[in-house]
């Protein structure tokens, strides 16, 4: 009898992957669009895209898949869908998109003149988190829209992750599960059910979306609902095919590469970049940052994310490395440069960066900082202080679940398109001072979709009969004593001292910046007058 296998549909920020494995691993087929371009920006700092132009971009990988595999079509026993993070979908009364998406990426800020309620306000400057509170409401998209927008807003009658708008594509059900919903929405992550009247819940308020405007939510492991024959035209996907709720892009490739305990933690150099692990019961990763649900029933992910991550290789890639945007004019790549990083000594003869170039959650203030140039730092130096920066920031986090574990992380896991290089996955291993591996595919948020959707199918007994049958570790890559004794010099008595000694700093660029948008825009008022 023909093996079973299971179609997985991954949307990334840079693309879409559309793949079939079986039940020890293999990815049997993928198919990838890149999209071109993979948001576009009205203004500086704006990160936009049309919900329906991914799904344009998964019909076209999808039946090129179907095309490609026609022996394998009967052997599909269901599908899911991971999806990145924190982008919402504003629908009319019709299911339809009033706008383009605003993505993760974007650095827009409401301004929220209206404040919270007075003892809202007090309750969360007792407990110390007004800069994180008032951070959070400027980064929500329903605060900004209602406020720039009004039009618009009058017009949302679902407020809707995007994930939640491709399951409603697929099989004609408004439904999601709270692994795919991390980010600005009001939910309980405990248990994994939005807030009770969320417009006056003391968290739920901060988020400024209205209880009708909600999506139902169903537990991981779920069946969401059928490919329906709309969506069977449009992408070739088989009609009555089953699709499983999974969860998270993060979540899922933190199950990809077989973290499923405290004994090992997830490493992602994506776009953004993150660690992780997993627990079978809730813990917060640190002061308002919630665990969240893992993309399998019963498990959590501890998770901590620098903001713009490996996306910073780019942006290094563009303004200093030569890259050209002239088409088949491109300057070096990211492995060229890669290459070269051993030519650099370890700590890149003191520059350090702290990769704020998106601020955290829990440092609100935060911006990117570069310390220690000379006149012989070369472009080699920076890039390396990039990777070496992502790597401290990733480290602080780990330390962060130990002290609440209350136990070491003995071993990391690496994934994400950095992990492709040899000598970044031995930095991490240098930096961390843990033995860092590889598993059998850099496309592990597929490989995690799969296995989550064989478990939700019932084609294994438990998560760990399905790890072990379908996770492979391959290379492990282990620290030079000497190497990291060095880094933690620099980790301990610079890295970590960066963000405290500039956080007033911080808080005047921020004011600064904050008078000149008003500045700006109270110009531009009486320009249209």
């Amino acid at each position: 009898m023909d093996e079973a296998l299971f179609l997985t549909i991954d949307f990334g920020t840079q693309s879409v992957r559309v793949g079939l494995f079986d039940k020890r691993g293999h990815q049997v087929a993928m198919e990838k669009e890149e999209y071109t371009p993979p948001y576009f920006s009205r203004h500086p700092n704006y990160a936009e895209q049309n919900a329906d132009t991914y799904v344009e971009y998964l019909a076209k990988a999808s039946r090129r898949l179907i095309k490609n595999n026609p022996d394998y079509i009967g052997r599909i026993v269901g599908a899911t869908l991971s999806c990145f993070r924190d982008t919402a979908v504003l629908l009319d009364k019709d299911k339809k998109p009033l706008r383009p998406c605003i993505l993760w990426l974007d650095q827009r800020m409401a301004e929220n003149a209206k404040p919270l309620p007075f003892f809202s306000r007090l309750a969360f400057r007792i407990v110390g988190m007004t800069d994180t509170v008032n951070f959070n409401r400027a980064r929500c998209v329903a605060n900004w829209i209602r406020e720039n927008e009004p039009e618009t807003w009058k017009k949302v009658d679902k407020y809707v992750g995007i994930s939640t708008y491709f399951v409603y594509r697929l099989t004609g059900n408004l439904i999601d599960c709270a692994s795919a919903l991390a980010g600005h929405y009001p939910i309980n992550m405990k248990k994994q059910a939005w807030y009770p009247n969320p417009m006056h819940h003391l968290k739920g308020q901060i988020f400024g979306i209205e209880e009708r405007m909600l999506p139902d939510l169903v537990p991981s492991g779920t069946l969401f609902g059928t490919i329906t024959h709309e969506a069977h035209e449009l992408t070739g996907l088989p009609e009555g095919l089953k699709l499983y709720s999974a969860g998270s892009d993060k979540s899922c490739e933190t199950l990809g590469l077989g973290v499923i305990d405290t004994t090992n933690a997830a490493i992602s150099y994506g776009t953004a970049s993150t660690v992780e692990t997993t627990r079978d019961c809730y813990a917060v990763s640190e002061p308002f940052l919630p665990g969240y649900p893992s993309c399998v029933p019963g498990y959590y992910n501890m998770d901590i994310q620098v903001y713009r991550g490996y996306w910073m290789i780019n942006w290094f890639l563009k303004e200093f490395g030569g890259r050209s945007d002239i088409p088949n004019l491109e300057g070096p790549s990211a492995a060229d440069f890669d290459k070269k990083l051993p030519l650099v000594p370890p700590g890149c003869d003191g520059l350090v960066l702290q990769p704020y170039w998106g601020p955290p959650l829990s440092r609100p203030l935060a911006k990117g900082a570069i310390i220690g140039f000379s006149d012989s730092i070369t472009q080699e130096h920076f890039y390396r202080a990039i990777v070496e920066g992502i790597g401290y920031a990733l480290r602080e986090g780990l330390e962060k679940f130990e002290r609440k574990l209350h136990h070491r992380i003995p071993a990391l896991r690496v994934s994400g398109g950095g992990s492709r290089s040899d000598e970044i996955c031995q930095i991490t291993a240098d930096i961390f001072g843990k033995p860092v591996t590889r598993v059998q595919t850099y496309e592990s948020s597929s490989l995690g979709a799969a296995i989550a959707g064989f478990l939700a199918a019932g084609e294994f007994n438990n998560l760990k009969e399905a790890v072990s049958a379908m996770v492979e570790t391959q290379e492990t890559f282990y620290p030079d004593a000497e190497t990291h004794e060095k880094y933690n010099v620099l980790y301990e008595n610079v890295y970590l001292k960066i963000y405290p000694h500039l956080k007033g700093i911080y808080r005047e660029i921020k004011n600064f910046n904050f008078n000149e948008e008003k500045r700006l825009s109270a110009k531009e008022k009486d320009k249209n007058k």
